[in-house]
């Protein structure tokens, strides 16, 4: 990567199968365009009330379409995917977790990022409970002890909060959401169009 190159934002939700495809492609193609990618996990709940629009799973014909296009995409991206039996499910321990990590190892965040999307989406674990969070992240070398005391650490709540309202302030409403010199684009299909954007200086 070049030296002082900007970074891309990568906004996820745990919940989010869309998400799990990026999280195991966007690592390539930060290296394709010479950037570094900033992992900056949300929480869509709040997008869905604000937007007064159901998760799309709910939404009568596009809630089929897209289970069908879940495992369709992860094929295309050579992901390993099979859908959870229960889905969509709440992610607020991941999200503090990955932040209490990120603040201490930001290399470290993201490999727990990899291992809670893994869980989830390719070994059918369940990864709404605080304990599943911090047992899944030992597994990429957290202290599970510290994690545990911290998911209930009002700071590191707060500290979460702040990047949901911090996502939802820039924008934010979809799971991958990226944002490259000011220039958001929403969807793990946008990537390809990220890329030339980044190559060309934009159209």
């Amino acid at each position: 990567m070049s030296a002082g190159a900007a970074p891309v934002d990568f906004y996820f939700e745990f919940s989010s199968p869309y998400g799990y495809i990026a999280s195991r492609i966007v690592d390539d193609f930060g290296k394709r365009v010479g950037r570094p990618v900033n992992w900056r996990p949300m929480l869509l709940g709040p997008v869905f009330k604000l937007t007064g629009q159901p998760p799309l799973i709910e939404i009568p014909m596009k809630g089929e379409y897209s289970k069908m296009d879940f495992s369709r995409s992860a094929r295309l991206h050579k992901v390993p995917y099979k859908h959870p039996d229960k889905f969509p499910i709440g992610t607020v321990a991941a999200l503090r977790a990955f932040y209490w990590i990120h603040d201490r190892d930001p290399v470290q965040a993201r490999e727990a990022a990899k291992a809670l999307y893994a869980a989830y989406f390719a070994e059918g674990r369940d990864i709404s409970a605080p304990a599943a969070v911090v047992e899944i992240t030992k597994s990429v070398g957290v202290d599970g002890a510290a994690l545990a005391a911290a998911l209930e650490d009002p700071a590191v709540k707060e500290r979460a909060k702040r990047e949901v309202d911090a996502a939802i302030a820039a924008g934010v409403f979809g799971s991958p959401f990226f944002v490259a010199d000011g220039e958001p684009f929403w969807g793990v299909d946008r990537l390809p169009m990220l890329e030339d954007w980044i190559r060309t200086g934009g159209w």
